[in-house]
């Protein structure tokens, strides 16, 4: 799978390996020196084989940090510790990778460490300024109710009847600012999607109370201590749970509810947004090149000239002259008909 990679883009691979490297000499270009094992073990010798034979370096063995910054994942009995996630490279943008260390402060829930990498790399920007979008979306659901929507046609039509100007600029900038300004104070804006809308204030003190518990080990990894993080893991996934089985039973009320009133179209977007799950909304596309493009003046760009070049199939000599082609022949059509009457008469 890594041989159909392309070879002019950054490759960068990361994961639980189950690899120690060590320190080896004969790696020394490939693995640098600030390992936290002195030798490597089966999994860590293969994994240097992959990366010499790809052109790639292990990253997180080549920065100095103190042993508890190197830490991956830590045993049961809490005093085995061991460097076995990595992050490899090309050696072409070796450079590119600032740092990699592991966070122990970081809450996963997991036996193994957080582990970051601080990647920068220089991208060529077009000068360009880019288009800034009005993305405010109106709570347009709340016109359903009378009140609000009469009470929305009587401040509009109050702020239309004030209106008295001859510039049609200035005419249409006063009527765009009233709209949106009253739309804000009447409808609200619409309100985005959470990816857990179950996640609440009392989850999130079940988190803070995992991550204390987590702290305490960290600091002092005694056998109590394992045992308190133990208890309050269970708890904090059981009330985990709960919440979600109790958000998708009301849904499912809802949908139910949506079904038997008839409201097609709540119940289809329930039921989609079961379907689909979450999905991150990505403002990136590509050029005529195959380059990705994320600009948002370029994006615009390559729509306009995506949909000039799917819609004006036809040039507009060739749709004038196919109509002037149809009009003469229904001219001559009508001019031979006329002449074979005269011709029968």
């Amino acid at each position: 799978m890594f041989d159909h990679f392309p070879k002019y883009h950054m490759q960068m691979l990361l994961g639980g390996f189950n690899a120690k490297v060590g320190r080896e000499n004969i790696f020394k270009p490939t693995i640098g020196q600030e390992s936290l094992h002195q030798d490597s073990n089966d999994n860590g010798v293969r994994l240097v084989n992959f990366a010499i034979s790809n052109n790639l370096v292990v990253k997180s063995t080549m920065f100095p940090h103190r042993n508890i910054h190197k830490y991956i994942w830590t045993s049961p009995d809490g005093k085995t510790h061991n460097q076995i996630d990595h992050l490899l490279i090309g050696r072409s943008w070796h450079s590119s990778v600032l740092n990699v260390r592991s966070f122990r402060g970081a809450d996963c829930d997991t036996d193994h460490y957080l582990v970051i990498a601080k990647v920068r790399e220089r991208l060529a920007v077009g000068k360009q300024t880019a288009q800034r979008f009005d993305r405010q979306r109106f709570n347009l659901r709340k016109l359903d109710e009378p009140e609000v929507r009469e009470q929305y046609q009587i401040e509009i039509t109050n702020r239309f009847a004030a209106l008295d100007d001859e510039d049609v600029n200035r005419t249409w900038k006063n009527i765009k600012e009233n709209i949106q300004t009253l739309a804000k104070e009447s409808l609200g804006l619409h309100e985005l999607k959470q990816n857990k809308p179950w996640f609440d204030e009392e989850c999130l003190g079940f988190l803070h109370q995992r991550k204390r518990a987590k702290m305490q080990w960290i600091q002092d990894p005694s056998q109590s201590n394992v045992d308190i993080l133990n208890n309050v893991r269970r708890e904090v996934s059981r009330h985990f749970r709960d919440k979600k089985k109790a958000y998708l039973r009301a849904k499912i009320e809802e949908l139910e509810t949506s079904s038997k009133i008839q409201n097609i179209r709540d119940l289809y977007r329930g039921i989609s947004d079961f379907k689909k799950g979450y999905q991150p909304r990505c403002n990136i596309v590509k050029d005529e090149k195959g380059e990705l493009v994320a600009d948002s003046h370029s994006i615009v760009a390559r729509w306009r000239n995506y949909f000039s070049q799917l819609f004006n199939v036809h040039g507009v000599k060739d749709v004038r002259q196919a109509e002037i082609h149809k009009q003469n022949h229904s001219y001559l059509s009508q001019v031979a008909l006329r002449l074979s009457l005269l011709s029968t008469s």
